[in-house]
This record gives C-alpha cells, sequence and structure tokens, in this order.
C-alpha cells in the first residue's frame, strides 16, 4: 500500500516525458512505473489529468532574513523577509528547496570573518531557519574581503559537512583580492567545492560611479551604465581564467548580459566546468524600466540591461549556454526597496521566490520556445545537479525525495499582489499574464499547498546536506 499516487498527469523524468503512474511511501519516491501497468491502491490517490507532474522547484539564489544595509534601506536595522515569510511564498510558487548564504554579506559585514570559524557561522545561520521554513534548504557559504589563511584553510572541513559551494563577490564592500581569490579557488577546487561568483570588474564600477556623480547623472535609473557590460565581460573572463589554472567549478551568479553569455559559451565549449544562471526579472524587463515611474523596483544587481542583453539570456537558456533561473530573492517593504533613489543606494533584490516557474514556463514553454523537459533542467534538475543535490532533489526518479510540484498549463492568472505569499507591499510582477500556474507542491511526500491552501508547517524544512558530483567538477555536465 502505497502512501500517495499521482495518476493521470504528464510526468517529466529523467528519460523524459510520458504517462506514468508515480507512487510515494514515507518521504521518497517509490516508483514510476507507466500508467496503469501494475495494479496499485493507496492512501491518497491525485489525479492530475490534464496537468504536468514536475520535480519540486529549486531556487539556488536566496537572501533571507538578511539585513538590509542602510544606505540601501534608508534607516538601520532593516532585514529582508524571514524565513516562513519566504518558503511560504516559495512553496506557492512550487518551490520546494532554496539556497541561501551564511557567513559575510555585503553591508552586513566589513570583510573580517576571523572572529568564529566557518563551521560556526554555519550552525548560527542555520538555527535561524530551523523550525522556520516550510521547504529544504541548504547555504553557500560566503566568504568576504581579505580572507584569512585560518578561514580558507577551514574549506576543505566545511566541503565535508556538506557545504558544497563558496560564494565570493570581486566588487562592492565585500570584494574579494584576486590574491586571496586564487588561494580560496585552489582550495575549494582541490577539495571537490563549486564556486559562487558574483562577477563585475570593480575599478569600472568605482570610476563610474564617481563619474556620473561628477556629472551629477548618478540617478537610480542610471544604474546599468554603472554595472555595464564590459565590467561583466571582463569579470567574467578573469574569473574564468582563475579557475581554469586553479581546476576550480564556477557557478556564475546573476548572469546580465550578452557579454557574460558568450564568455560562459566559450568556456563550455572548451570543456570547462562553467555554468551559469539568468534571474527571471532579468528575462523580462530592460533599463528602458528604470525610468518609468517607481522603476528601480525591479533592480536586482549587477542591473538590468539592454533589450539585446535580455534576448541573448533568453537564448542561452533555450540553447544550454546557461543553466539555470533563479531570483536573487531579497524581499523588502516598498518604502525600503524605494528608499534609494541613486546608483550607490538603490536596494537590490525583489520579491520573486513565488513567481520564477509560472513566469518562466509563460515566457518560454507556453510559447513554445522550450520544451517541458528543458523548463525542469532550468529551473530543477540542473541546480540540483551543479550545486551538489542530484539526484536526492530535482528529478522524478525511484528512490529520490518525493518533492513534486503539480503544474497547470491551463490555468491563466494575471498576477496581483493578493495573489502572492510574501512579507511584501508591493510586486513587480503585477499585470503579468501568466500562462499556466502550479496548483499542488510536495515535499518530501508531504503536501504542504493544495489548490490555493497551506497545508504545510514550518517545522518541515529541513537543511540539507550537499555534494557536487565529480563529473560535474571536471566538465560541464547541464
Amino acid at each position: 500500500m502505497l502512501d500517495l499516487l499521482i495518476r493521470g498527469g504528464q510526468v517529466v523524468t529523467p528519460s523524459g516525458v510520458g504517462e506514468f503512474d508515480v507512487g510515494v511511501n514515507g518521504e521518497r519516491i517509490a516508483l514510476v512505473a507507466e500508467r496503469d501497468a501494475t495494479d496499485l491502491e493507496a492512501h491518497r490517490t491525485i489525479d492530475a489529468s490534464g496537468k504536468y507532474v514536475l520535480p519540486g522547484g529549486i531556487e539556488p539564489h536566496t537572501h533571507i532574513a538578511t539585513a538590509v544595509s542602510q544606505a540601501w534601506a534608508g534607516r538601520p536595522g532593516v532585514m529582508t523577509q524571514s524565513p516562513e515569510a519566504a518558503s511560504r511564498a516559495a512553496a506557492f510558487g512550487g518551490v520546494t528547496t532554496f539556497i541561501d548564504f551564511a557567513g559575510g554579506m555585503p553591508g552586513t559585514e566589513n570583510g573580517d570573518q576571523s572572529g568564529s570559524s566557518i563551521m560556526k557561522r554555519l550552525d548560527d545561520r542555520r538555527s535561524v531557519f530551523l523550525g522556520h521554513s516550510y521547504t529544504d534548504f541548504s547555504f553557500h557559504y560566503t566568504l568576504a574581503g581579505e580572507v584569512p589563511p585560518e578561514t580558507i584553510g577551514e574549506i576543505g572541513e566545511a566541503i565535508q559537512a556538506g557545504v558544497a559551494s563558496f560564494k565570493i563577490f570581486t566588487t562592492f564592500a565585500s570584494k574579494v583580492p584576486y590574491g586571496h581569490l586564487w588561494a580560496i579557488f585552489d582550495e575549494v577546487g582541490k577539495n571537490g567545492g563549486i564556486m559562487a561568483v558574483h562577477a563585475e570588474d570593480d575599478d569600472i564600477v568605482k570610476y563610474m560611479e564617481s563619474k556620473l556623480k561628477k556629472e551629477g547623472n548618478d540617478h537610480g535609473y542610471n544604474l546599468h551604465l554603472v554595472h555595464n557590460n564590459i565590467s561583466e565581460d571582463i569579470a567574467f573572463r578573469k574569473i574564468i581564467r582563475l579557475a581554469e589554472h586553479t581546476e576550480t567549478a564556477i557557478y556564475f551568479v546573476h548572469t546580465t548580459a550578452k557579454e557574460g553569455a558568450s564568455a560562459i559559451a566559450e568556456a563550455r565549449s572548451r570543456q570547462l566546468p562553467v555554468y551559469g544562471e539568468a534571474l527571471h526579472n532579468y528575462l523580462h524587463f530592460t533599463s528602458d524600466h528604470y525610468k518609468q515611474p517607481e522603476g528601480t523596483a525591479i533592480h536586482t544587481y549587477p542591473a538590468i540591461k539592454f533589450a539585446d542583453d535580455r534576448d541573448a539570456l533568453q537564448q542561452a537558456l533555450v540553447d544550454g549556454t546557461l543553466s539555470t533561473t533563479a531570483t536573487d530573492e531579497y524581499t523588502t517593504y516598498k518604502d525600503v526597496k524605494l528608499s534609494g533613489n541613486t546608483v550607490e543606494t538603490v536596494c537590490g533584490g525583489h520579491n520573486g521566490i513565488e513567481t520564477r516557474l509560472p513566469v518562466v514556463y509563460t515566457k518560454f514553454v507556453s510559447t513554445g520556445r522550450m520544451s517541458i523537459e528543458r523548463f525542469v533542467d532550468i529551473t530543477s534538475t540542473n541546480a540540483a545537479r551543479s550545486l551538489g543535490l542530484y539526484p536526492q532533489k530535482g528529478v522524478i526518479a525511484a528512490g529520490s525525495d518525493a518533492d513534486i510540484t503539480i503544474f497547470d498549463p491551463t490555468l491563466n492568472k494575471t498576477l496581483t499582489l493578493d495573489d502572492l505569499h510574501a512579507d511584501s507591499d508591493y510586486s513587480i510582477w503585477e499585470g503579468f499574464e501568466c500562462r499556466g500556474y502550479p496548483v499542488m507542491t510536495i515535499l518530501r511526500g508531504k503536501i504542504i499547498v493544495e489548490d490555493g491552501k497551506l497545508l504545510g508547517d514550518p517545522m518541515d524544512g529541513r537543511w540539507l546536506s550537499r555534494k557536487v558530483a565529480p563529473q560535474v567538477l571536471s566538465r560541464p555536465v547541464c
């Protein structure tokens, strides 16, 4: 007797999409069988007729319960939304796992990480989320500033303990100098981890900030002139060269420009283990939107750029150059988001974790540009593969966690703030017309959202240990 049986849907599996029955026992998928091939009984049977049965979405890039810098917020003591709020929104958006950050972050620390060990900081961060998340979660570990040798020496232990990825910045206050990066990359590479990199050329960013201020043109709507195309081009290529020398795998967060996509494509053509993500707001908006009333609400750092960059990112997801979609989830209230109005003070991030799956589906699958299998790759499977969760997560297969999203391709919805479940009073997706929407979310065999009702509990979410497969670290596999 199965605990749960899903019948009637189009199931996306590693071998393709087809009419399968999916059986769940406890927290795991027990079987994936040809429809009606066996006589199955279950305590509950779900009829998914006319719908897709997908692996739960994996959000690889969030900033939850994070201090917002006073320069952005306009006042001290502001935090992004809580784990309960963010994971609730995730669950309604078909997302069953997110990866946040532990360690140093821009605007929250000065880069001095000598006060406590990586494992202590990880435990402290984990305690913020345990008992307060409707979905499973993990952390990238952020290394900031001039990282001391003793911290670099702890990287191997952290990787063995399940911290598979390390985040660095090449700009902002937490910029890591290239000499330190060399040492970090070498340590991460030889211990089987992967680097998550925010890559911009700091000299160009600082020069353009200064130039626009002197000219009186440092309005927030000129962010794309500071965090610009050539900055991404130079920074991506420098990081790729450093990674090649140290034999380290790279995951570029928030690729924004056609130049960044080209750098990734060239690296992958040489079989370097380089992976890239695009944010879903970068797939829709352009820098022209910055000049609209309250236009900087759409902003996520580095910056939204031009129409040809948007189109290049879309194509890079279609052709396999980019591996994942993400949100850089960073939810505040509107007064915080719009507090700053210069290129140095506009608050990054937006209320996005709930909207990624329906927006990406609408842009690619409903228009015929992308198969449902590729959609699953860029919203779940590839994040699981590249960041060390596969095959526990990101796949509908026997033995994997029963993280399942049932997605109705016929459910059309014009998004309003009332549709969303985050702790925020604005949404940049207000009025966006979705052509398809998630209607059920299952976390490890438990239905946590069904037909617009929250059935989960903030005690449901667990921290996930991650380990990246050797093949992912040696060549591009997704």
